[in-house]
């Protein structure tokens, strides 16, 4: 048995060579950093290092749940990714069937190129787009300040933060996303189109009939995927457009911890803590949504 596993192994060895870069990335980056999770239940001392520092038990814990910035930081990831899971989710769907209803081929595919454009832009870039466009003495409040009204501070109005948030990601990435869609587009056979427009149905009776049964799948899929991330919250975007203004409404958990280990002073143990805990949370959240799919008669992860 051992020999054939060898021999299988040394037949496909230029496959295995391929694939390691990739193995070893999720050894290095996902599962060998994997022991710092031990912080969570010990005091550290950068002496004694995280092996031989004091075990706490879960007084990191206790100490996490009285900080009244951390439900505060959990209140507004949990908002947040529920609005884009129900306002961002479905427009990368919607996208992809619009410009499925193209018919030029070139044409479609400048449209392609165009929404997928922003998704190479970082944030960092973004972020100061933003601020010329929005910022106090930005584009927008120039025209108002001329139109005889007076400036707002957009990017400081907690009121708005969320918003803006939606709406730039959705800028970004809604382009990108929308590709999956469209590639599930691509592989459905077109004798079904052609027989459904010999019965007469119309480009809307073949949407709802042929492409969008064909494409629900994918999106259950990605859906899935969609809440079992959702305590992550979109740390690159939030960081880089907020500020002291609109931490009421746009603090997540991922800026609470950035805050906390580099400025508040709070111990290593108490934010991997939070870490932790994200990551239960998530997990559980993916099973409960893998769940609900699968009963619900669609395809789920496992």
């Amino acid at each position: 048995m051992e020999k054939l596993l060898g021999k299988g192994i040394y037949k496909h060895r230029f496959l295995y060579i391929l694939l390691l870069p990739t193995v070893l990335y999720y050894l290095l980056f996902q599962y060998f950093p994997m022991y710092g999770i031990l912080l969570a239940f010990k005091e550290f001392h950068i002496k004694a290092g995280i092996l031989q520092s004091p075990w706490v038990g879960l007084a990191n814990f206790g100490e996490l749940v009285k900080q009244s910035d951390f439900w505060q930081a959990f209140n507004n990831t949990i908002i947040i990714s529920l609005g884009r899971i129900v306002i961002e989710f479905p427009a990368a769907i919607i996208l992809a069937l619009l410009i499925n209803e193209v018919m030029k081929e070139k044409l479609k595919k400048f449209y392609q190129t165009v929404y997928t454009f922003p998704h190479f832009i970082s944030w960092v870039i973004i972020s100061g787009i933003m601020l010329n466009f929005l910022g106090e003495s930005g584009v927008l409040n120039q025209i108002i300040s001329a139109l005889g009204f007076e400036k707002h501070t957009f990017l400081t109005d907690p009121g708005l933060f969320r918003p803006i948030v939606f709406l730039s990601n959705m800028w970004k990435e809604v382009g990108w996303s929308a590709i999956i869609y469209l590639a599930a587009i691509a592989g459905i056979n077109p004798e079904l189109y052609e027989a459904a427009y010999v019965d007469g149905a119309s480009r809307f009776q073949q949407l709802k009939a042929i492409t969008w049964p064909s494409i629900r799948g994918t999106a259950a899929i990605l859906l899935i995927l969609a809440v079992g991330n959702a305590m992550n919250g979109g740390f690159e975007q939030i960081f880089n457009i907020y500020n002291p203004g609109v931490y009421k409404t746009g603090d997540i958990i991922d800026t609470y911890v950035y805050r906390s280990a580099f400025g508040d002073g709070l111990s290593f143990g108490v934010t991997t803590a939070v870490g932790l805990f994200k990551a239960v949370l998530n997990f559980a959240l993916l099973y409960f949504a893998n769940f609900i799919v699968k009963r619900l008669g669609g395809e789920g992860l496992v």
